[in-house]
């Protein structure tokens, strides 16, 4: 559907002083070029520029001129031109130095030696470059990002690269290579549009679209692609043609009474099944930079003739082929030369035109129809522009609104359609901003903010016109013949209109709207929402900008979200959700929403959905805004009657801060009449907090136990814990349950880590934070949440990381010998009761430590805790090694550290070595504990021997290691067979001393 406004998109027009009547007529940047009708044979130029259009100089051709076409890159111009019965491809290069009164021509043939061409007096000359064809040009197209041309014939396209000779080291010159030939069977083109390897063609009924892409070369020269659509062939060569499905077969079929073909439209990969076949046929000189291409099929549509009794079948004919690209915003500032080239193609689209509709795809990333334009007359030419689409009739120059800019914004922004970013849908009505009447448009370009318009009074007298009888038509070509051009007729006029600016325009749009504001919302959210796609579209051209016009739209632009945020605020529409993000768009404050909105005074309004919509999620974010006592208090209000279940978390929100606590309880304890929650009495709790009522309080939070009350943090974290700018920080009412009840604070953020509420590292900096008097680095508070978070963590990363800093906090406090701030939550029987990652401590480490200093017992908790983790299983030794190594000579408690890293290593040995040397009494407590099943071996291996071995230098002066010695012997008595146990006994050993244990080897073997 097509929306009707009355808008005036057009301003001052001014009449082009030409002497002869125009036929064709082209824009070349800031210049226009006109071409002579009846018979003429020359080229005027105007300067577009300034008040008016202004002559700049003249140049002949070599006929009258069927077709031209300007290139904005390389600044050359292409026509097609008639001479007699032969017709001429010819491109003029350099043409401004003929039109500012040079007299200077060089004619030559393409491909040929420029330099002969040139000399260095004789730089300051127009090149008329001959392109000659072997079948008649139809058509041309020039690409406005590389600047070649591509010329449509009779079953083929030719592709002509454009190429910079340089002819020396001042000089230049460009030049033309035919490079490829696209062999199209069946396929006269009427029209061709080509960008960036897409080409576009139209016959009269028929439309197809398709994208040259770059084949990858394989080791052995062939060919590697993912597309067999098309096959290249060499110069006298045959190409392999497509072949179709025949599930896809568009032949009219015989049993059907038809004469015209049924219409087709086919998309992306099923667009090959067109039954049109395209073969590549590459005319270049091979080189290492050749390269080769193969096609790929985009889009194939066929119409049908008209058949209704208005309109003549002859007359539904396609028309106003145009490719249009839009480019990355922010590659380039200027419209210089250095700045295109370096200009990155976004999006692409394609417009094409029946007398009674047009059609307007995009065929970047995908192909799609985006916009379908009903005329309300038959159309005799469209121009497409980013913003505009402008169509002319047999009586009016009508404007349309296009969506080219909804588009590209979503190709060039994830975040658009999320509640970060939005953009009006691509599927919005367009709408007709004017009808501006003219007699007899025939023609039309556009330029920038011009539009150039050829009008002829037609003084034909419509009641003699043949009316061709209907017939039943075949599609054929050599059916259709053209009508001939009628002979040149005074009442022509060619007009410069311009186009308003697009700030003008906009600020109309939003007048507009505001007509609609309360009578059809609708309507003013579409005039809105083409007002903020106008001036999008501005933003994505910045050729076209200067940095103060760059600067006014940009303003402008924040305003229509400001605007769309307020539409879709008030009214009560499907898409309140949009609300959200167009004002975080406009850059506008919560504070200057909420006046924009909020009725000074009213005690009671009504809210709708999108505006609720904005305040939660505004409140729930992580904002720095903090509103004033008034507008809290209103929020509160607001929130209580349009969405009370939401009070306990606005609440919390930081935006907040200065609201009335009393009145916060009141309308606290109304919800909680209807809608109790633990959420709820915790909310209460912190505004009785905030009053300083500590009776209110303590009330309030004994109305739960502990656990549950630690479990309503997670509905609502910000009770304890708010961020700014990416920082947390602890609330009042963790500061609170600091110093009152440290137990719930640490269970209540374990639950919110569990939860994914909050992260590790984001609990450190909190707990140190909230402990920032505290002389430690690492708070008591801090240890505790590691402890607590040990019990119930699952993660393993985690685990390994916990583990490794509550043993450092350990090992850090035994070394420099200090002791925590604050009492420990959780004792080592209460962490070894709780946690798996706590063992039991091994009884020869309490041997060990029996025999300690005395000064080790003011850090008593911590040893054990230390003792507890490395009794465990749970703790990597290999990555705990460097932190523990502050105690590896710190007395017993080093002795046991080492012995038990060594022992869960595997190294038996090396901790028998040093418990025999440091702590004896242990050793045969420590084999009996650890020496087991495969380790058993080091009994006789190492105790045994080593133990007699220190005897025997100590003689009988240490009891300690006999009565070792004797609870070795039968160890191992019972272990070996009698040979083996009597050769590991010692030669000078007295035979009393080991008789005992040989008769008790002896008789175990007797009794088994």
């Amino acid at each position: 559907m097509v929306q009707l406004y009355n808008l005036h998109p057009f301003g001052w027009q001014r009449v082009v002083p030409c002497r002869r009547e125009p036929s064709r007529f082209c824009c070349a940047r800031g210049d226009l070029l006109v071409a002579s009708a009846a018979g003429g044979c020359g080229l005027d130029a105007f300067a577009l520029r300034g008040a008016g259009p202004e002559p700049l100089g003249s140049f002949a051709t070599l006929g009258p001129v069927r077709c031209m076409e300007h290139s904005a890159k390389g600044d050359y111009l292409v026509t097609i031109e008639e001479k007699g019965k032969a017709t001429f491809l010819r491109a003029y290069v350099n043409w401004r130095c003929m039109s500012a009164g040079s007299a200077r021509v060089c004619v030559r043939m393409v491909g040929h030696k420029v330099e002969e061409s040139y000399s260095e007096a004789l730089k300051e000359q127009m090149s008329i470059v001959e392109m000659p064809l072997s079948d008649p040009p139809l058509c041309i197209s020039c690409c406005p990002v590389t600047g070649d041309l591509l010329v449509g014939c009779k079953n083929k396209l030719v592709l002509f690269c454009l190429k910079y000779r340089v002819v020396n080291r001042n000089l230049t010159v460009l030049d033309f290579e035919r490079s490829l030939i696209l062999h199209i069977d069946n396929f006269i083109p009427a029209e061709v549009a080509f960008c960036a390897g897409h080409i576009a063609i139209t016959t009269e009924l028929d439309v197809l679209i398709l994208k040259l892409e770059v084949v990858q070369q394989s080791a052995d020269g062939t060919e590697r692609s993912g597309h067999q659509i098309s096959t290249l062939e060499s110069p006298g060569g045959g190409g392999v043609e497509v072949e179709s499905s025949s599930t896809h077969n568009l032949q009219p079929e015989l049993d059907e009474f038809i004469i015209c073909q049924k219409p087709v439209e086919l998309l992306g990969e099923e667009s090959k099944f067109c039954d049109i076949p395209v073969t590549l046929e590459s005319t270049e000189l091979p080189t290492e930079d050749t390269k080769h291409f193969q096609v790929r099929y985009l889009l194939f549509r066929r119409f049908t003739p008209d058949q209704s009794p208005f309109v003549f079948c002859e007359e539904t004919k396609l028309h106003s082929l145009q490719l249009l690209p839009v480019y990355q915003t922010g590659n380039s500032v200027k419209a210089d030369e250095e700045t295109e080239n370096k200009r990155e193609l976004l999006s692409l689209f394609c417009f094409f035109s029946l007398p009674h509709a047009g059609y307007l795809y995009s065929i970047g990333k995908s192909v799609e129809l985006i916009s379908t334009y009903q005329y309300s007359e038959k159309s005799e030419q469209a121009v497409l522009t980013p913003q505009f689409l402008h169509v002319i009739t047999s009586e009016s120059l009508q404007c349309f609104t296009v969506r080219c800019s909804a588009a590209a914004a979503r190709d060039e922004d994830p975040y658009i359609d999320t509640t970060v970013k939005a953009c009006p849908p691509v599927s919005l009505d367009v709408c007709t901003l004017r009808m501006q009447l003219f007699i007899g448009p025939r023609a039309l370009c556009h330029f920038k903010n011009n539009i150039i318009l050829l009008t002829k009074a037609d003084t034909e007298d419509i009641t003699e016109r043949r009316k061709p009888t209907r017939r039943m038509l075949s599609r054929k070509a050599d059916s259709i013949k053209s009508r001939t051009d009628s002979e040149s007729e005074p009442g022509w006029n060619l007009y410069i209109i311009n186009t308003v600016s697009t700030i003008q325009l906009y600020r109309e749009m939003v007048d507009y709207s505001r007509t609609y504001k309360n009578v059809r919302t609708e309507s003013c959210i579409h005039l809105l929402s083409e007002a903020h796609l106008l001036v999008r579209a501005a933003l994505m051209d910045p050729s076209v900008l200067t940095s103060e016009e760059k600067e006014e739209l940009q303003t402008a632009f924040r305003e229509s979200c400001a605007f769309l945020g307020d539409c879709y605020s008030r009214f009560d529409t499907k898409d309140y959700h949009l609300a959200l993000p167009y004002y975080r768009m406009s850059g506008l404050s919560m504070t200057e929403v909420l006046k924009r909105l909020v009725s000074e005074g009213a005690e009671i309004q009504t809210y709708e959905r999108g505006f609720i919509f904005y305040l939660t999620h505004s409140l729930n974010e992580d904002l720095s805004e903090e509103l004033s006592k008034e507008l809290a208090n209103q929020v509160l209000q607001i929130f209580y009657l349009a969405d009370p279940v939401q009070l306990p978390h606005i609440l919390c929100s930081p935006c907040m801060r200065n609201v009335c606590p009393s009145t916060a309880v009141k309308y606290l304890q109304k919800v909680e009449k209807t809608l109790p929650s633990v959420v709820l009495t915790l909310t209460k709790a912190f505004m009785a907090l905030k009053m300083g009522d500590l009776v209110m309080y303590e009330h309030e939070m004994d109305s739960y136990k502990e656990t549950i009350l630690a479990c309503g943090f997670i509905g609502q974290p910000k009770l304890l814990i708010q961020r700014k700018d990416g920082v947390v920080l602890p609330t009042e009412f963790a500061v609170h349950l600091k110093e009152m009840q440290p137990g719930l604070l640490v269970a209540a953020i374990v639950a919110l880590h569990e939860n994914s509420k909050i992260e590790l590292e984001e609990a450190d900096l909190f707990f140190k934070m909230l402990c920032s008097d505290s002389e430690n680095a690492t708070p008591q508070l801090l240890v505790d949440f590691w402890e607590a978070l040990l019990v119930v963590c699952s993660q393993e990363e985690i685990l390994e990381e916990l583990l490794l800093r509550v043993a450092s906090q350990y090992v850090w406090r035994i070394s420099k010998k200090q002791l925590p701030e604050t009492k420990p939550l959780k004792t080592t029987e209460d962490l070894i009761n709780s946690c798996n990652h706590f063992g039991l401590i091994f009884p020869w480490v309490s041997s060990i430590m029996s025999v300690g200093s005395p000064s080790d017992e003011g850090y008593h908790e911590d040893i054990s805790k230390l003792q507890s983790l490395l009794c465990g299983q749970s703790v990597n030794i290999a990555s705990a090694l460097p932190v523990l190594e502050p105690l590896a000579e710190v007395g017993a408690v080093g002795l046991t550290v080492r012995v038990l890293c060594n022992t869960r290593q595997g190294k038996y040995e090396e901790a028998l070595d040093q418990l025999l040397k440091r702590c004896p009494d242990a050793a045969v407590s420590y084999a009996q504990h650890e020496l087991k099943g495969d380790s058993r071996a080091v009994w006789w291996n190492k105790l045994l021997p080593e133990l007699c071995k220190r005897i025997r230098l100590t003689g009988n002066g240490c009891p300690v290691l006999i009565s070792s010695l004797k609870e070795t012997l039968s160890v191992v008595a019972m272990e070996l067979e009698l040979r083996d146990f009597l050769s590991l006994l010692p030669e000078d050993g007295t035979a009393a001393f080991f008789l005992p244990y040989l008769l008790h080897c002896s008789q175990r073997k007797l009794l088994t």
